[in-house]
């Protein structure tokens, strides 16, 4: 893409970040003859990539996620508790009112 040196300057911000977004370089030009290039940083070789947001858009919330589900949890009934026998990390269970 192709910009005079006046609509660059009027714009400066605006097209640093769209170079930045779709990885175009930028040309501008003073009357006519380019006399600069806006290019995109490349990630360097050594640099993690960012995982940071990297599955934004892919979840779809179906359903209230707030309120609680009538369904009893295996852990409130006892059912697992074999499974925590040997770890020593076993709770009390509160007894239940009759």
């Amino acid at each position: 893409m192709k910009i005079s040196a006046t609509e660059f300057k009027a714009k400066c911000l605006k097209l640093i970040d769209e170079v930045a977004q779709t990885h175009e370089p930028l040309v501008v030009t003073k009357r006519g003859k380019p006399v600069a290039k806006v290019v995109p940083i490349e990630p360097e070789a050594d640099q993690e990539p960012s995982y940071f947001g990297c599955m934004a858009g892919t979840i779809e919330i179906v359903g209230d996620i707030i309120e609680p589900i009538e369904q009893e949890w295996a852990a409130m009934t006892g059912e697992e508790d074999e499974f925590y026998q040997d770890l020593g990390v076993a709770e009390d269970k509160p007894e239940s009112s009759k």
